[in-house]
């Protein structure tokens, strides 16, 4: 027999075997966060190549999103209960095969199965990566600086997606799936290397509640589908309303079971937690707001303006490049200083004051004088609230609900989006028209949807100011530990 693993390593500085394995968990949600806005580049030469019609091709998008928005939460409670390291290896294999499938797709049937079972792959891997990090690194300063190079990768993959989209595009739209199958390959190949061993949780898949996996997985896959289809078929249609009931109904079976079970699924205690509500809220307003102006912004700048899909993607690239620089120089000693709570209201003061400014946009609006400026707020309001968010979520629950917690926050990460996409283009939709002046009034009526998401977690933060200390658990940095970091 096999000797235990050892136990879990806990990093009290950023060491080289640290940064190595930090590294591997950056790459696995790099890959996460850009598919979204990497494959929308892509969407008119896939259609043309697949010969697949308008509908039809946004699945390309909301196959993956609603594979992972809907197996966040139970993939967040396997990594819990089968082991992070296991269940991160495994996730990070079906995102390859995944990827790999869609690249080789022949039809767009094909097409869409494979990006909804990467999607899974990727709602297993992300609570993995988050609860990793959360259980490896000290509680204070380090993890706080851990979890700012990990968010700010992901902030960063998201908003250069549309770059690097871009640049395989013009190559081959297939490479838009193989690039990311050989980072998965490669970061699977060091995950095994670098990723230490844990011991494996007490009673592990015997403690697995498969009712509640099954209820949950099943209610957050019929939200998230609701919401993606709910501007084709109508938001008062009875398919809609019907859909959302039956949520309802699963979310009230699923409650149920969670207070009968011995070892639920998810402890309902943490969903009473008025920060972890707050926390959920900001996150879906973070990422719903962005999410729907990258929308507005590309018909805008493609569609009204004649710009190029590379064009479009270095004009949206400072989001991505301030995030990258400032997230992690300043989201951690400022959460050390004034609290998590404080710095995420910080950074969505920072995105509101980014979508009012875009309210003024025009027909021949200057780049440099209206769209950076946004571009540029925007990005700081990632670097401030994007890897806060995560840190928060991180210190609101016990150790043993950390995969939970990430589940939690990262599905809150993609229902924003979904509701927030859904809702812009609804918006949209109904205020277009054939002609120039039509088109962006429809547009700009759009971008006031993101602007209401941004102050709606603006408002859900306000309590943070009623603080007299730092908020949650955030550890002021020793002087000492900041100088070597």
């Amino acid at each position: 027999m096999s000797a235990p693993p050892p136990p879990q390593a806990i990093f009290t500085s950023l060491t080289p075997k640290a940064y190595a394995m930090l590294a591997v968990l950056c790459g696995a949600l790099f890959l996460d966060a850009l598919d979204v806005s990497m494959k929308g580049v892509a969407l008119p030469a896939i259609g043309s190549s697949l010969d697949m019609s308008t509908s039809s091709l946004q699945w390309v998008i909301t196959g993956y999103v609603v594979g992972f928005g809907g197996f966040l939460l139970l993939g967040g409670r396997a990594a819990d209960l089968l082991g992070r390291r296991r269940m991160l290896l495994i996730s990070l294999m079906v995102f390859v095969v995944g990827s790999l499938v869609g690249g080789a797709a022949p039809n767009g049937t094909v097409l869409i199965a494979a990006r909804f079972v990467t999607g899974v792959g990727a709602a297993f891997s992300a609570p993995a990566g988050f609860s990793i990090i959360t259980t490896s690194f000290a509680e204070g300063h380090i993890r706080n600086k851990a979890l700012s190079i990990f968010t700010a990768t992901g902030a960063t993959g998201m908003a250069l997606g549309m770059v690097i989209g871009g640049l395989l595009t013009d190559l081959d739209w297939r490479w838009v799936f193989f690039a990311p199958a050989a980072v998965g390959l490669a970061a699977f190949v060091a995950g095994l290397a670098f990723v230490p061993r844990s011991a494996r949780p007490e009673g592990g898949a015997r403690d697995f509640d498969i009712a509640g996996a099954v209820t949950i997985t099943a209610t957050m896959v019929l939200v998230v589908f609701t919401l993606v289809q709910a501007p084709e078929v109508g938001w008062t249609s009875v398919r809609t309303l019907g859909s959302l009931v039956a949520a309802v109904i699963l979310l009230v079976v699923f409650t149920t079971i969670q207070r009968k079970v011995a070892k639920p699924l998810v402890q309902l205690d943490i969903l009473r937690s008025a920060a972890l509500v707050r926390i959920n809220i900001g996150a879906m307003s973070l990422i719903g707001a962005w999410i729907g102006v990258l929308f507005t912004m590309t018909l805008y700048l493609q569609e009204f303006r004649g710009w190029s899909a590379m064009e479009t993607g270095f004009a949206v690239s400072p989001v991505g490049l301030v995030a990258a620089v400032l997230s992690t120089r300043i989201a951690a000693p400022l959460v050390g200083r004034f609290g998590v709570e404080r710095v995420i209201l910080a950074g969505l003061v920072s995105a509101v004051a980014a979508y009012t400014l875009l309210q003024f946009l025009s027909a021949d609006s200057s780049y440099t004088t209206l769209l950076l400026p946004a571009f540029l707020l925007i990005g700081l309001g990632f670097s401030l609230a994007y890897g806060p968010l995560t840190m928060a979520a991180a210190d609101s629950v016990p150790v043993q609900d950390q995969g939970v917690a990430g589940g939690l926050v990262n599905t809150s990460f993609q229902i924003g989006p979904a509701l927030g996409l859904s809702v812009v283009t609804a918006v949209n939709a109904a205020n277009t028209g054939s002609s120039s002046g039509e088109f962006l009034h429809g547009l700009r009526l759009a971008l006031v949807v993101p602007l209401i998401f941004a102050v709606l977690g603006v408002l859900a933060m306000l309590p943070a100011l009623r603080r007299r200390g730092p908020a949650l658990a955030a550890t002021p940095v020793p002087q000492k530990e900041a100088a070597q970091s």
